[in-house]
């Protein structure tokens, strides 16, 4: 039976397009079905987060397969201290612009602080609103265990869910800020709550500050492909916040962050030579204007 036409644009995707790695362009948007294929090819892939138009579209073009729309935009775009504050109502328009301007990548949604913790059902009418409204194609929350009946749930009603496990940003005060989680005794439940999760539907796994080892030990165990930020180079995949990697971000950058690119002083550059160039009265010039 042949897949019916993408609703977000494009053309169904088939095995024989799944996107083969960074050194190919995918002809087809990203599905959880190549993720696995990946992993079991023993492909390594890379994700983003992305918050606006022009990122999204830019990283799609550069053959990024999973955009995350991540409540990072707490820190990166709405200037909060933590990721807390982050609303639904708030989120939902970055994700929708995401999703609208990638013809090829995964865009994957996290479910904020508040919005899926307290019940199965405010889960679900949250992660429903992130499709219908955001147009994602998949939604992350954060949590162990406890998480399984609402990604079991969740996966029943047709929406992929990604989960998150380690340091978890939302739990921050109760896990007593940024730390590294999975250490010694820990390492066990790390790996149980893994595979719960796996077990639930989970078709990935964030794994955030974790040891390597225990990274690598989570990964082998697993089926679904495990996406590192912090947690060595046996992981599957690897994330990053792109104002981190681009180097947008002031300041020290987390110890996991390698920085490609230093876009904050490109800015800093042109913005003080647009100010010289206003004050002194060379812009606009001729070029920049309109004859009667």
């Amino acid at each position: 039976m042949s897949e019916e036409p993408a609703p977000y644009g494009g053309s169904p995707a088939k095995s024989s397009d799944a996107p083969q790695g960074d050194g190919m362009r995918p002809r087809r948007r990203t599905r959880t079905v190549h993720l696995h294929q990946m992993k079991e090819r023993g492909e390594k892939w890379s994700m983003l987060t992305a918050y606006d138009q022009y990122a999204a579209e830019i990283f799609d073009e550069a053959q990024i397969p999973v955009l995350l729309v991540g409540d990072s935009a707490g820190n990166n775009v709405f200037g909060y201290e933590t990721t807390l504050p982050v609303t639904l109502d708030e989120f939902v328009p970055l994700v929708r612009a995401v999703s609208g301007a990638v013809k090829y990548a995964m865009v994957v949604a996290d479910l904020p602080f508040g919005t899926y913790g307290g019940s199965v059902q405010q889960g679900f009418d949250s992660a429903v609103r992130l499709m219908k409204e955001g147009r994602a194609h998949a939604v992350k929350l954060e949590g162990g265990a406890a998480m399984a009946p609402l990604v079991q749930t969740l996966t029943a009603a047709g929406i992929p869910v990604m989960a998150h496990i380690g340091f978890t940003p939302q739990s921050e005060h109760n896990l007593g800020g940024y730390r590294v989680q999975g250490r010694g005794e820990a390492a066990a439940k790390m790996i149980a709550d893994a595979r719960a999760l796996q077990d639930a539907g989970a078709f990935g796994i964030v794994m955030e500050m974790v040891p390597t080892p225990v990274a690598a030990e989570v990964t082998k165990a697993l089926r679904i492909p495990t996406i590192g930020i912090g947690a060595g180079p046996e992981c599957d995949a690897q994330v990053l916040v792109w104002q981190d990697f681009a180097g947008l971000r002031g300041g020290k950058a987390p110890r996991f962050v390698k920085r490609y690119a230093d876009i904050r002083s490109t800015l800093l550059e042109a913005a003080r030579e647009y100010r010289e160039d206003v004050a002194a009265g060379t812009f606009p010039n001729q070029e920049q204007s309109f004859a009667e």
